[in-house]
């Protein structure tokens, strides 16, 4: 069981901060004790509030088509919750958290969406008979002619390598489903519906149908769930083998943000060529560390235990070979499943359960690993990440609130000595604040310096990058589309028939599926290793900055540790540890940055349509080619050839002219709307981060000093109220200590993660 000891932690971190967060909003009713710096300190406490309720630990269940994913989700929530055996349909990433009530939230997408996709897909279509105007599916007669288009269409537009065209399966869907959605599509506009309670199983007459799942955008499912923490986010992918390059863009866009990715693969059939082909491509994405391989085992399909671990060995020894010693975890989802809901099972699936549980050896092989592979997850999900996520806001609390303890004591020792000897305090104090204070404005006017070298260096790295002569990215795609050649012997029947234009459209779409392809698999794993990267050089180079400035800050706190020690005031408790950034996940999250999607590199084809046909309109674009077959007529059926070769010339210069303007597009989004905002995001972290720590001498003493001359009934008044907060400030700095053993992996007498019971309050 995932235990829910994140919100444990949480709602002790929340309620600490809560508390300084309060004290500073009520210190406003005391004018001798609050001070302006409070002002920094309250919003350090509101950030980590916002950070603590946005941040959300994901994790990716990905696969081949018919690995068993989406049983291996059912199985974790224990319930028949996300459609299974979905297939190919599942073109949509289906995110699914523990809520209070079961809910279901369909994300649409547009009729301009809607559009965009299908007209994509009618690039080229021979058998509409508009000239110009662009496809509208809200429009009867725009439906009824490309209903009636596809009725009228030969086969070779309907069938691609002995299966369904992928774009006339599209096309279909789209209208298929028009009736049943259009009230609730919008034109431009993502709307939601949601299924509630007892209407919670009707989204799956959405994810288990082409003409209705084609039309989601998103789908995130809330369930009521005892076992899976309320901010693990579980994500169920398509298959990594589906037609559809733009399928693996979007699992692309999803695996960048997760924590984690389940990769499951089915023991009947192995690791197949698709398997091989995806983990390679997350290979190359720089994300093969957080992979775990669930060998999710079919019982039916193996004769003995003996022949289960063979499977084993087997796939074990080809994962080798992409990532070393991967772990991999084999038992039975179905079987996971079926025992989490027996009494809602059918008389089918309770026959197939209790035969399962009469061969003792297979199902006690099956829980083993699957108490295997729970610890694993809870210990990778929780322990881990909590330490991670925790870490730095603990850190910052422990600094406010040491700070503020301290200010604390020096008011109370104030008020109990006589002027003279409260001026001279003051006037120490203001010479080591002023030191600290230029010791601080040094680190911001190096900290504004090194952002501005780091943008000028990430400017140049992107351009670099996206370059044609000095880069990789453009230079390798264009190059796969100049070398890529059409078999036209495929064709020669259907020339002969006279059917030019169905055969030009069907190499196009030919042509676009294997670009697609090759950006898919090659160019966006590159794109994101390369920005991965670049993130660690921002973090790399803002942590070079500051680590100078800290021996120097820990020699000006020692000098005026020094000076209060000479006045009998306890110290400032030194903070030993660098200062260091938090993970750049958690900051990113806060602050709403997310990698430009990588499905915008798939939508280059709309330009080709602008540039190339809309250009000539289609009837002239067309007419182009007869031209070119008349001429060659005399030739036979290799003038035909010849000409289906020129108009795949002519594709492809366009293709090559929309890419680069892509290419040009995506590098200028990747550097202001991303990286540079990275920069800035977390340098306006570690600045946050600085003056928490050095916001003390900022604090003028002077109107503690000046309550001295006040009557002994106001100063005992003042001096109660700080001993009650001293007291307070106590609690709170033990609690803190407490919690902070309590996500140290190497503090084992007070681990939570070694206490059966969780979290305590101190």
């Amino acid at each position: 069981m995932i235990v829910d000891t994140y919100n444990s932690l949480k709602n002790e971190v929340l309620h600490i901060s809560e508390r300084l967060s309060a004290f500073f909003s009520d210190a406003k009713q005391f004018p001798g004790i609050y001070d302006p710096c409070f002002e920094s300190w309250e919003k350090t406490c509101r950030d980590i509030q916002k950070a603590l309720s946005e941040d959300v630990i994901r994790a990716a269940v990905a696969g081949s088509i018919k690995s068993g994913k989406s049983t291996f989700v059912n199985a974790l929530f224990k319930g028949d919750y996300v459609k299974r055996g979905a297939g190919v349909v599942t073109s949509i990433v289906t995110r699914i958290r523990s809520g209070e009530t079961l809910r279901a939230k369909l994300c649409f997408k547009s009729f301009d969406e809607v559009n965009a996709d299908m007209s994509e897909a009618l690039v080229l279509f021979p058998m509409l008979k508009r000239k110009s105007a662009a496809f509208d599916i809200r429009h009867d007669e725009d439906r009824a002619e490309l209903q009636q288009a596809l009725a009228d269409a030969d086969r070779d537009l309907l069938i691609t390598n002995d299966s369904r065209s992928m774009n006339s399966v599209l096309l279909e869907s789209y209208l298929s489903g028009y009736e049943k959605v259009k009230e609730t599509v919008a034109v431009s506009e993502n709307r939601q519906l949601q299924y509630e309670g007892k209407d919670f199983q009707r989204h799956q007459e959405f994810s288990g149908n082409d003409a209705l799942a084609v039309w989601l955008k998103d789908m995130q499912l809330e369930i009521v769930s005892h076992d899976i923490d309320g901010n693990i986010e579980i994500a169920d992918c398509q298959g990594s083998d589906s037609p559809n390059p733009l399928h693996l863009a979007m699992i692309q866009d999803y695996l960048i943000r997760t924590d984690m990715i389940v990769y499951v693969i089915s023991s009947r059939m192995g690791m197949r060529q698709a398997d091989i082909r995806f983990l390679s491509v997350i290979r190359k994405m720089g994300i093969m560390d957080n992979i775990v391989f669930v060998l999710n085992a079919d019982f039916n399909e193996h004769e003995s235990l003996g022949d289960l671990k063979a499977v084993i060995e087997k796939v074990k020894a080809e994962l080798s070979l992409i990532k070393a010693e991967p772990e991999i975890y084999t038992f039975s989802a179905l079987l996971n499943l079926f025992r989490s809901r027996k009494e809602h099972l059918s008389a089918k699936d309770r026959h197939r359960l209790s035969q399962w549980e009469q061969d003792t050896e297979f199902p006690a092989f099956s829980d083993r690993e699957s108490a295997r592979f729970e610890s694993y997850f809870k210990d990778k999900i929780t322990k881990e990440r909590y330490a991670l996520v925790f870490k730095n806001h603990i850190g910052r609390l422990l600094a406010v609130s040491s700070g503020m303890n301290h200010r604390i004591g020096v008011n109370t020792d104030m008020l109990c000595r006589d002027a003279d000897s409260a001026d001279e305090i003051v006037r120490k104090i203001k010479l080591h604040q002023q030191n600290m204070s230029r010791i601080k404005a040094m680190m911001q006017s190096t900290l504004e310096g090194a952002v501005k070298k780091i943008r000028q260096e990430l400017r140049t790295d992107i351009d670099r990058f996206f370059d044609m002569q000095r880069g990789n990215i453009q230079a390798n795609t264009l190059a796969f589309i100049r070398n890529y050649n059409v078999s036209c012997s495929g064709y020669e029947n259907s020339l002969s028939a006279g059917n030019f234009t169905n055969v030009l459209y069907s190499v196009f779409q030919e042509f676009r599926q294997a670009v697609d392809s090759f950006i898919a698999e090659n160019i966006n794993p590159e794109i994101i290793r390369f920005v991965r990267e670049e993130e660690k050089k921002i973090v790399a180079a803002l942590q070079s900055v500051i680590a100078p400035y800290e021996m120097t800050a820990q020699a000006a706190l020692g000098e005026y540790n020094k000076a209060m020690e000479s006045f009998g005031i306890p110290p400032m408790p030194e903070n030993r540890g660098s200062i260091e950034l938090p993970d750049t996940e958690v900051i990113k999250r806060s602050k709403d940055l997310s990698f430009p999607a990588m499905t915008s590199s798939m939508r280059y084809s709309a330009k080709i349509k602008t540039e190339a046909v809309m250009r000539f309109g289609l009837y002239s674009f067309m007419r182009f080619f007869k031209k070119m077959l008349k001429a060659s007529s005399r030739n036979g059926n290799d003038g035909e050839v010849s000409a289906l070769k020129k108009g795949l010339s002519r594709i492809k210069s366009e293709t090559e002219s929309a890419l680069v303007f892509h290419f040009k597009d995506y590098r200028e989004n990747i550097k202001f709307q991303y990286l540079f905002r990275v920069t800035d995001a977390l340098s306006e972290v570690l600045y946050d981060i600085l003056t928490d720590r050095f916001q003390l001498y900022a604090a003028d003493l002077s109107d503690a000093a000046s309550r001295l001359g006040e009557n002994q009934g106001d100063k005992a008044e003042i001096a109660r109220v700080l001993k009650k907060m001293e007291s307070a400030f106590g609690e709170i700095i033990g609690s803190i200590n407490i919690l902070k053993h309590k996500i140290e992996p190497d503090t084992d007498s007070l681990s939570i993660f070694a206490d059966p019971d969780g979290f305590k309050n101190p």
